[in-house]
């Protein structure tokens, strides 16, 4: 069996959580004898064809973008082209572009489409976009939520309820590079024994203007490892309330990355909006065993995070109760073991790679018995 994935961006070229969902599905269903490619968008001039742990990376030029959804010309014919050899189709929602290819080339194959996330932010280009949109997940062989919660929520779901799954995206904690002595020594000995940590791309939709308001006054250190198109804006923020305790590392490696989370106290996953809708690093978080911290928005952050059990949950935009709540982990320490321990159980029963990956080529096999 043969599955060609499409989404407007792909490791090597970015690593951001819909990237990594389709890497791991990728490496994972090679093990079980499913060929895969993956086609996405690249700003190279000469787009390349690559192997990545088992499975084909084909890059189409990106000729421009409009409002984050990047066009290229000769995706149509690439697409076409790998199309023809799959037995399954694998789109990631949302990409307006994507629909258009679909439809452009009239390829008629078995369709899967991985719904992760309302389009939130582009409400006046939804308006625009939506028939378009009804049509395209009308025209989805089956739709997969990635939590039971983001399904119970989302009122575009709720209109496909009849051929909608529950796949929760999972991790392959062996994928992730032990760190070495030196690099957990030289990480203890710069943050201290004791800290908060969020990972991940900053953006606006993860709340870290909520998280600096919080930590006015506070004792405690808090990391942000990451970069992104706000992060100037953050610096600056945290410049102007005086805050001594955040400590900005931008990008890292996946080494220095896995000895954070192996170090931290809490995992910090403050989101706000609903254009969080599952929360790659704070899997990350539960992976290692680490209590986490986050805010209920209806979405995927709240099946991994279950409040006073492997968390604490608090209202989202409210400095005060995450305030509280980090406050309140940092004076119970024996608390905050327990409920990293509690995520840890969870992760390893609902969000393993493996778990993902098997669910995935069922729905494969089951769908390709219809060609």
């Amino acid at each position: 069996m043969r599955v060609l994935h499409f989404f407007k961006t792909s490791f090597p070229d970015t690593v951001g959580g819909v990237e990594q969902v389709i890497n791991q599905i990728a490496m994972g269903a090679g093990k079980l004898g499913v060929k895969t490619d993956v086609l996405s968008l690249t700003p190279e001039r000469v787009p390349r064809t690559i192997e990545i742990d088992g499975y084909l990376a084909h890059r189409a030029r990106l000729d421009f973008q409009i409002a984050s959804t990047g066009f290229s010309v000769s995706a149509f014919l690439r697409f076409a082209q790998l199309a023809k050899k799959a037995d399954v189709i694998h789109y990631h929602f949302p990409w307006p572009f994507m629909d258009l290819v679909h439809f452009a080339t009239r390829v008629k194959k078995p369709t899967v489409v991985t719904y992760h996330s309302d389009i939130i932010r582009q409400k006046h280009l939804l308006k625009i976009y939506r028939p378009l949109m009804w049509k395209f997940l009308g025209d989805m062989s089956r739709i997969v939520a990635t939590s039971p919660n983001y399904f119970a929520t989302s009122e575009v779901l709720a209109k496909y309820s009849h051929k909608v799954s529950v796949i929760p995206i999972g991790l392959d904690k062996a994928s992730y590079p032990e760190p070495s002595s030196e690099n957990l020594s030289y990480w203890s000995s710069r943050l201290g024994q004791k800290f908060f940590l969020f990972v991940g791309v900053l953006r606006y939709y993860k709340g870290l203007h909520i998280l600096l308001e919080a930590a006015k006054g506070a004792v405690y250190p808090i990391v942000i490892a990451g970069a992104g198109p706000i992060e100037e804006e953050l610096k600056q923020q945290a410049a102007q309330f005086g805050l001594r305790n955040i400590h900005f590392l931008g990008h890292l490696s996946d080494e220095d990355k896995a000895a954070l989370l192996k170090l931290c106290y809490c995992v910090l996953f403050p989101s706000h909006l609903r254009s969080e809708a599952f929360g790659i690093s704070l899997l990350e978080g539960a992976m290692y065993g680490k209590p986490m911290i986050s805010s209920e928005i209806g979405t995927g952050t709240t099946f991994i995070n279950i409040a006073n059990e492997t968390g604490l949950v608090v209202p989202p935009s409210d400095p005060v109760a995450l305030r509280q709540a980090i406050q309140y982990l940092w004076e119970h320490p024996e608390l905050a073991t327990e409920m990293g321990r509690r995520a840890e159980e969870r992760y390893w029963q609902h969000f393993t790679a493996d778990q993902m990956v098997r669910s995935y080529v069922d729905l494969y096999g089951e769908l390709a018995k219809y060609r």
